[in-house]
């Protein structure tokens, strides 16, 4: 947010114009001048109106977003440059030009602000890094019987949607009680048309069997209510009804429809003391706390839905130095909700600098009010104590792993002999069976452990055996490691010549001998790059861990001692590599295996393909179909069904 880099007073301690150690480099000085400069020739054409204002470095990447009721008068605190921080003063300097976008009030100028940190990630906002989607649970609203399932991503399609949850196991979790509680299909629309039997789900009692009639659509419609009752927090409710049913039952000697209730009570149970602890009352809100320490920040969001605990995730944004507890959650809370829906009410630890401008822009976007309230008693302020303690704990276990981290950081600079520690290492392996379905892998290590956002795969273009030289053959992991090198640094070249992003590696690992070594050099050579320290990592005798030597160039094979920390680090590295190699070569594989044969047909995209097996259920079937029966397919015209039953009629004279 933009109260979160507000130029200090002349009476903080880096703002000083006499504290030397806040004073930037004199090398420095004369960029901080062109920076003030290029700030000052803006303002003479800066509207006084709201809006939003971008820094931009040299090249057009944003710096600093911020929001502003005056652009004018927001912009010009930043040329006086002697009572800026030296983060901020870092920033002037950086600066060549300044984009502003007017908005009609300050509330629109606070909601594109947000907006714009989550898309453009300014190095120097407070920004989320671990932003994504949360899972819900779906009452479908688009079919005559509708599933329960979970769901992630826009709520585009028709239904009621229940959470969010912090996380995919607690749907997973919910959604397996619930189908014992309420035998809701679970199956695909086109499984369900198919069927002519029961399937497994009915055999162990967590489906009522609705494709092959097992039960009325009245019967069926009265289960989804429950269903619905349930999850928008009348549980009592629906137990109570659950009860006085198993009762008369039994009364009336039907022990088998009893025991079916009594099992079903029992799952609702089970979904109750899942989610922890509840607070009547409490209705639909978010309980956010926040702790800083060691210029890092942790934020614990705790969310509650019809009175039930749905669990919490833990964050921890990105440059949160010299900010206060206030100014990280302000910032949490504008990014937060630009993709998720606020609850009524958001209990927080800290009150926002502009609590109140934030409740209206939430309100707004919401379609109703919003409240953000620091409890000061009660059980509201317990939740908030509960909390702020569980981010100060995961805070602190986050600084111990940094600290380990950094350790075996440095100690694997001193290992390979590396003139300074690297803060970030790139690890690549190749996986394929026999030389189908393959890929690179990268990962990314840092100080503050695997950086899965900067992960990448490469699928490896494979020629076929009789190739011509210089074409990758199956089975070819030199020809493989030579394409990933070449596509990755050949791209970094392209976006970033300079070295001035800080997405070049400072050691890149390989999964291999000396060969795999040679050859990401004699790549790396080819481009003009010469400053990128490699090293190899094979593994030792009968692929014992613990006997690898590891291969540097101009030096001979090195080991290290089975019980170093050093070494355990190379093999959690080379390891990470190895599992998402295997991981995304596995995922290729499957989907090529459960590639349709509608898929060969040209012109038959995803949608006609749809109304293909929702109509006759199978591939198979599709092949096996007239011309006439084509044609009685929403979307498939004659000519469409010619080609259809041509490719499938031709297929079988071949």
């Amino acid at each position: 947010m933009d109260s979160s880099i507000a130029p200090k007073t002349a009476g903080s301690a880096t703002g000083l114009p006499g504290d030397q150690a806040s004073l930037p480099k004199p090398a420095v000085l004369s960029s901080l001048a062109r920076g003030a400069e290029v700030l000052a020739r803006a303002l003479r054409t800066m509207p006084f109106s709201p809006g939003v204002y971008r820094m931009l470095d040299r090249h057009g990447d944003a710096l600093y977003v911020g929001k502003a009721k005056s652009l004018r008068r927001r912009v010009s605190s930043y040329v006086k440059t002697a009572r800026l921080p030296v983060r901020l003063q870092r920033m002037v300097a950086q600066t060549v030009s300044v984009e502003v976008i007017t908005t009609n009030s300050e509330v629109e100028a606070l909601l594109l602000e947000s907006n714009l940190i989550k898309k453009l990630k300014p190095r120097y906002n407070i920004s989320l890094r671990d932003d994504k989607s949360f899972p819900y649970i779906l009452i479908t609203g688009d079919t005559p019987w509708p599933q329960v399932v979970k769901y992630r991503g826009a709520q585009s399609r028709k239904g009621e949607y229940f959470g969010p949850f912090a996380s995919a196991g607690a749907v997973n979790q919910t959604i397996n009680a619930l189908h014992r509680a309420f035998p809701l299909r679970s199956c695909t629309d086109s499984m369900f048309e198919s069927r002519t039997r029961p399937c497994l789900q009915y055999q162990i009692k967590r489906c009522s069997a609705p494709c092959v009639g097992r039960i009325s659509a009245e019967a069926y419609g009265e289960m989804v209510g429950e269903a619905r009752a349930f999850l928008s927090g009348r549980s009592q409710e629906i137990q109570a009804r659950l009860t006085e049913r198993m009762v008369a039952a039994s009364e009336t000697l039907a022990f088998e429809t009893a025991a079916a209730y009594r099992d079903r009570i029992r799952a609702m149970t089970l979904i109750q003391s899942r989610q922890g602890i509840n607070m009547a009352g409490l209705g639909d809100a978010d309980v956010i706390a926040v702790h800083v320490e060691a210029n890092q920040a942790c934020v614990q969001a705790f969310f509650f839905r019809n009175n039930q605990n749905f669990g919490n995730r833990v964050f921890f944004p990105a440059h949160t130095e010299e900010a206060s507890p206030a100014d990280v959650l302000q910032a949490f809370v504008g990014q937060f909700y630009q993709t998720h829906t606020p609850p009524a009410l958001i209990l927080v630890s800290e009150r926002p600098p502009e609590a109140a401008l934030i409740e209206e822009a939430l309100s707004q976007s919401a379609g109703a009010r919003v409240r953000l309230v620091q409890p000061e008693r009660g059980d509201k302020l317990k939740l908030i104590e509960d909390a702020t303690r569980n981010a100060r704990e995961a805070l602190g276990r986050r600084l111990a792993e940094s600290a380990t981290q950094r350790a075996l950081l440095e100690g694997l600079g001193s290992a390979l002999g590396l003139a300074a520690t690297p803060a970030r290492i790139e690890i690549y392996d190749n996986s394929h069976v026999q030389g189908t379905n393959a890929v690179g892998a990268m990962v990314v290590a840092g100080p503050e452990g695997f950086i899965k956002a900067a992960y990448r795969t490469f699928n490896i273009r494979l020629s076929k055996p009789d190739a011509a030289e210089g074409k990758i053959t199956p089975g070819d992991d030199y020809g493989m490691m030579r394409e990933v090198f070449t596509r990755r640094f050949g791209r970094l070249l392209k976006e970033d010549p300079e070295r001035a992003r800080g997405a070049w590696p400072d050691l890149v690992l390989i999964d291999g001998g000396a060969g795999q070594l040679a050859e990401a050099r004699a790549v790396l050579q080819s481009l003009g790059i010469e400053h990128v320290a490699l090293a190899a990592i094979a593994k030792g005798p009968d692929r014992n861990a613990g006997l690898e030597r590891i291969f540097l160039e101009g030096h001979a094979p090195l080991s290290l001692d089975p019980k170093d920390p050093v070494l355990y680090f190379l093999q959690r590295l080379r390891d990470e590599a190895h599992r998402f190699a295997i991981g995304t070569h596995r995922a290729r594989r499957s989907k090529a295996a459960k590639g349709s044969t509608l898929d060969e047909i040209t012109g038959i995209g995803p949608t006609r393909k749809r109304a293909l097996l929702h109509h006759f259920g199978s591939a198979r079937a599709v092949s096996q179909a007239g011309i006439d029966d084509l044609k009685r397919v929403p979307g498939i015209s004659g000519a469409t069904a010619t080609l259809i039953h041509e490719h499938f009629h031709a297929a079988r004279h071949r």
